[in-house]
This record gives structure tokens, C-alpha cells and sequence, in this order.
């Protein structure tokens, strides 16, 4: 099921809202965890069973862990815990890639079953292994309801496309947690704006980056590719971030409080400074389940440098089961190599360095995105050498027109102002506030109608995310 949907928005949200702000608190959990699984189940309910079994297995092993004093036999079952996680995930998302790559490098035909991916893998995954490595450090104790952990793993504001809740940051909040006007109000305004971010912004400059991304090189002339990247780059901002928004709107109507998953990324001056700012909760999860145990910065350079490439190595193939992603996580890691040794990421100036610190950013992550959109790496090579003029033969096909009318060029500067922090505030205005309140609410009631009026009317409607 999606947030973006008729179904979503006008049926099962506002039910399951009402059902559990009227229930009793002692069954609020409850509710909303059948709440979860019946969001889970509309879509796939074969893979029902998989997220079950990712429960129990983190459940037993979480307990036997904290029951066990001898740290030999507790680092032996966080290992098989983690492993059989991993072997989870490994399956369902990598099974694929790995036959078809072994069967290109030896030349031979080995038959297996193609597997479906389960939505949402890749993030209740990453939660179950922080709840387990958070009861093995001792952060927190182990959950000795299995409904509590339960609904930890399905709760259904961030299931399937996050943000990456860890365990040890909502732990209190699963067993005590208030409702009130205040949060309700808060939001459902951040899931307006949220869904606006989808609808009105992504699924619009989506259109037009798929229409460019389906031609091939030669049709389409440097300009045109350039307006390509950028397109998606925006998409997939307005996409991610939109549904982040709505996710933790969900929650606080539910009175969770889930981290911030964006800070307006694409102002950064460094691809450091990059990964502060965008999905937030993957790289702080690298950064404490994998980063600090391999040593972190507390070990040598060299050893640093290769942590921080095992790191976005990791990062890439997180995203997804592809040679494209393997590029697009080493290529992060490359800039992020360099700013560490260079120091890039920390020269202070004037306009003249801060600009140029800007550009070279931008041109470092919408040439990643270019990776992380085509089919594979050899169209992703072709359009990168478009973009930069060494395509020696064009035969344009369409022009410019075709690939961007009017209405598309005007979300087009709407995302661009948009992703600058110009209305950062627009929550935090104070009640005294009353008329620039009421223009707030007045435009957040207007963004929802035509964001539901989009969809539905729109048959155009993907999470990018969804496939990760």
C-alpha cells in the first residue's frame, strides 16, 4: 500500500487514526501493530512470513544474548543472529545478481529460481541488527514482549522506505509515549507536505526524467541530458524526502518521534558534508553498527581511509543488487577519500571558495545520481560522456519541448528553491502568530486537495525507494 494512494489517505489512515486515538492506551500497541501487518500484507501477504520469521529470530536471539554472561557465547550468538539476518537478506535481494554474475564469468548456464525481493527488506533488516547489536552492547535491555518487538519492526509509518529507526532511539517510546493535539496537528501537516513533496514535485519532474533516461544517447543532445540528471536528482529528493516527511507525520499522530531523515542536502559544500544531510538515518547507521567497530578514525590513516571505502561499499550495495550501485557507492567513497586527505571539507573563505566548494559538490552527486538511475553502468558511461560533450555523433530524435512542457519546467524552479532551506521554519511559527498561522494552514489545506486530486488522477505514481 502506498502513502500516495486513494486507498491509503481516505480509508486506512483515517480508520486506523480514529480507532487508535479513541482506544485505550493499553491497546494502542496492539492496534496498531494488526495496523502494520495489515499494511504490509495488502501489497505482498506471501512475504508475510519472512518478516515473522525476521521477529522470532531476533527475539530469541536478542533474549539469549542478554540471559548469557559468558562473552565468548554472547559474541557467538550475536554472530549466528546477525548472520541469519544476513542470509535473509542476501537471498531475497542478492541471489539474482550473484547467479547471473557467476554465470557471465564462468560462461556457464546454471538454472535457478528467479526471487521476487520482499518490499521494505533492506530497512526492517537494518532494525532488527540494531535491536540485537543495541541488547549486545548493553544500550538496552532485551524486549521480553514479543508484541512490543513486534510492532518495532512492522510499525508501518516507516516499513517499507524508512527512515532506518534505530532500536535504542525509540525503546522508551514503544512502552510510554503521549498523544496529544499538538502532535496530531504537527502531523498530519508533515504528511501534507510530504505527500505535496510526491505528488507535485517528484512524481512531475519523474515524467521527465524517464522520458530522457529511456532514449538512447544519441538521441539526445548534452543539454538535454544535463536536464536529465538534474530531473532525477530532484526526484529523487522530493521522492525520498517526501516520503521520510510523511513517515514521521505518521508517527508523531501516533506519538512517535522519529529523527530527522533529510537536511536540505543538496545546499551541501562537500560530499562529507553531503552525507550529514541525506538519509540521515542509513549513514548514522553505517556510522555506529559498521564504521566505529571497524575502528572508525581512531586507527590509523590508511586503515581510516579503507573504512570509510568499506563503509560506502557497503552503502551502495545496500541500495540494491547491481553493478550500478557497487560504482555508485565506491564513487562516494572516492570524494570522501579525497576531502579526508586534502581537507576539502573544511577550507573556509570567502563567496569565491564557498561557491566553487558548491559546484564541485553538485557535480559530484548528480553524476552519481546518473548511476543510480540507468539500467546499467555502459548506458550510464554513454550519458555521462553526453553531458560532457563527447558523443561525436547525435541523431536528436525529439527536442527540447518534447522532454519538458511548461508545467514541468515550473516544478522544475519550484524544487530547485525548495531544496534551500527557505521554509525550514514553517512549523516552528508561534500561535501569537495568528494571521501568518492561518495563511500556513490556509496553504497546507490547499497543497493536500490538489496533491489528492493528483492522485487521483495520476496513473504515475512510483516510490523509488520501494526497490531499495
Amino acid at each position: 500500500m502506498l502513502f500516495s494512494s486513494m486507498t491509503f489517505v481516505f480509508m486506512f489512515l483515517p480508520i486506523v487514526s480514529v480507532v487508535y486515538l479513541l482506544a485505550r492506551k493499553d491497546l494502542q500497541n496492539y492496534i496498531l501493530l494488526v495496523a502494520s501487518i495489515i499494511f504490509y500484507a495488502w501489497g505482498e501477504p506471501r512475504y508475510l512470513a519472512i518478516m515473522i520469521l525476521t521477529i522470532l529470530v531476533n527475539y530469541v536471539g536478542a533474549n539469549y544474548i542478554s540471559r548469557s554472561k559468558d562473552i565468548f557465547h554472547r559474541k557467538l550468538l550475536l554472530t549466528a543472529t546477525i548472520l541469519v539476518n544476513l542470509s535473509f537478506l542476501f537471498y531475497f535481494k542478492y541471489f539474482n545478481f550473484v547467479m547471473e554474475n557467476i554465470n557471465q564469468a564462468l560462461k556457464v548456464n546454471i538454472d535457478f529460481i528467479d526471487v521476487v525481493m520482499p518490499i521494505g527488506i533492506s530497512f526492517y533488516t537494518f532494525q532488527a541488527l540494531s535491536y540485537v547489536i543495541d541488547v549486545y552492547r548493553g544500550e538496552v535491555k532485551a524486549q521480553k514482549d514479543i508484541y512490543k518487538l513486534s510492532l518495532y519492526i512492522t510499525i508501518f509509518p516507516q516499513l517499507v522506505a524508512g527512515p532506518i529507526v534505530k532500536y535504542h532511539d525509540v525503546d522508551e517510546q514503544i512502552s510510554d509515549r503521549k498523544v496529544s493535539f499538538d502532535k496530531v496537528a504537527y502531523g498530519v501537516k508533515r504528511f501534507i507536505v510530504g505527500l505535496a513533496k510526491k505528488m507535485l514535485i517528484a512524481n512531475t519532474l519523474g515524467a521527465v526524467a524517464d522520458k530522457i533516461f529511456s532514449q538512447p544517447v544519441e538521441q539526445f543532445d548534452c543539454l538535454t541530458a544535463w536536464i536529465g540528471a538534474i530531473a532525477y536528482s530532484l526526484q529523487l529528493y522530493y521522492d525520498f524526502s517526501g516520503y521520510s516527511d510523511m513517515a514521521i507525520g505518521l508517527g508523531a499522530i501516533f506519538g512517535f518521534k522519529f529523527l530527522e531523515n533529510f537536511n536540505y542536502p543538496y545546499i551541501s559544500k562537500s560530499i562529507t558534508e553531503f552525507w550529514r544531510r541525506w538519509h540521515i538515518s542509513l549513514s548514522t547507521w553505517f556510522k555506529e553498527y559498521l564504521y566505529i567497530p571497524l575502528g572508525g578514525n581512531r586507527v590509523s590513516k590508511k586503515r581510516n581511509l579503507f573504512n570509510l571505502l568499506v563503509v560506502f561499499l557497503a552503502t551502495g550495495i545496500w541500495h540494491g543488487a547491481s553493478w550500478n550501485f557497487v560504482f555508485w557507492g565506491l564513487w562516494h567513497g572516492a570524494f570522501i577519500i579525497f576531502e579526508k586527505i586534502t581537507g576539502w571539507h573544511k577550507k573556509v573563505g570567502g563567496f569565491k571558495i564557498s561557491f566553487a566548494q558548491h559546484i564541485y559538490t553538485i557535480f559530484a552527486f548528480v553524476i552519481g545520481w546518473v548511476m543510480f538511475r540507468a539500467e546499467n553502468m555502459s548506458y550510464a558511461f554513454e550519458y555521462m560522456k553526453n553531458m560532457f560533450g563527447l558523443v561525436k555523433e547525435h541523431k536528436i530524435v525529439y527536442e527540447l519541448p518534447y522532454y519538458i512542457d511548461n508545467l514541468e519546467t515550473i516544478a522544475f524552479v519550484v524544487a530547485i528553491i525548495c531544496a534551500m532551506p527557505v521554509f525550514n521554519k514553517i512549523f516552528e511559527i508561534k500561535y501569537e502568530h495568528k494571521v501568518w498561522r492561518s495563511v500556513v494552514n490556509v496553504w497546507l489545506i490547499v497543497l493536500f486537495l490538489v496533491s489528492a486530486s493528483s492522485i487521483a488522477a495520476s496513473t504515475y505514481n512510483p516510490f523509488i525507494y520501494f526497490r531499495f
